[in-house]
């Protein structure tokens, strides 16, 4: 799997920070910031830097693994908060509208026929598998959950956007892309494993051994991250991943927020190392 992807502008980037070192201030007076933007003009094309039009694209879908108790809370709960994504009545929502982004919430793999008024409907299944029983996906679903993200992202890039965010929604997907990341960084599951929305003691040791049992059925897949992706999940993970493969290939900064799509982020990363210079990383949060 490999895309045409063209480097980031680099002389734009440079001529950006120049104009910042040009202005009546400190030298790098503005941190970290100025970089940025340097960054964003370059995979943007242009010096004049427009984000005003800008977006969150969240990705809802339930895990399969859910059922082996290592989570709090049932998939109803994904269900409701999906519902309240189209209402626009969730923490995200009111942020962005703080911000003037635009939320797209997406079901891409809900485990449930109802239709939420204000998502927008790309299932790919109704939730995956239990990846202890077996993969929690067949190639085709995998792919075509990654084919959903990139296909929004293309939609963004035509509608004007030129900044975008990632969210997600999914009962049990601490524990999916926390084994995702056990095995594709060689870490112990006990050392990256939390407590997600709140599990007590006996909680996360049934949620550490699903993991170690994860890494044990397919750390193999290590070195080849579609399979992994594949067998682990979960969906919301997967369209993630088409949305860094798409912000790459149409030219559109995508911002990575949370350990969940932080994780889609590296998976694509591995996938092909030039979709890094088109991801900022939000912050450095506790995982």
């Amino acid at each position: 799997m490999e895309f045409i992807i063209e480097e980031p502008d680099k002389k734009i980037g440079q001529e950006i920070k120049a104009n910042w070192d040009r202005l009546a201030k400190p030298l790098d007076g503005l941190g970290e910031f100025e970089g940025l933007l340097a960054r964003i003009g370059a995979i943007l094309g242009s010096p004049e830097i427009d984000i005003a039009k800008k977006a969150v694209i969240v990705m809802c879908a339930d895990n399969g693994v859910v059922a082996e108790g290592i989570s709090q809370s049932g998939q109803e709960i994904t269900a409701a908060v999906t519902e309240n994504l189209g209402k626009r009545n969730t923490s995200v929502c009111k942020m962005a509208k703080a911000v003037g982004a635009e939320i797209f919430p997406v079901d891409i793999g809900v485990n449930t026929d109802r239709i939420f008024p204000g998502v927008i409907s790309r299932k790919v299944k109704k939730g995956t598998n239990d990846f202890l029983l077996k993969p929690a996906m067949s190639e085709r679903e995998a792919m075509q959950a990654v084919r959903v993200g990139m296909e929004l992202v293309k939609e963004c890039k035509e509608a004007g956007y030129t900044l975008l965010g990632t969210g997600e929604m999914g009962i049990g997907n601490t524990t999916t892309s926390t084994a995702l990341a056990s095995i594709l960084l060689n870490l112990e599951p006990e050392a990256v494993t939390g407590r997600g929305a709140g599990l007590d003691d006996s909680g996360l040791k049934r949620k550490v051994d699903v993991i170690t049992k994860a890494k044990e059925m397919y750390g193999r897949c290590a070195d080849n991250p579609l399979k992994l992706l594949q067998s682990i999940g979960g969906l919301d993970i997967a369209g993630l991943v088409g949305v860094y493969i798409g912000g790459a290939v149409y030219g559109i900064p995508v911002v990575a927020d949370g350990v969940i799509a932080t994780v889609a982020a590296l998976i694509a990363v591995k996938l092909q190392p030039e979709i890094n210079d088109y991801i900022i990383v939000s912050h450095q949060g506790k995982e």
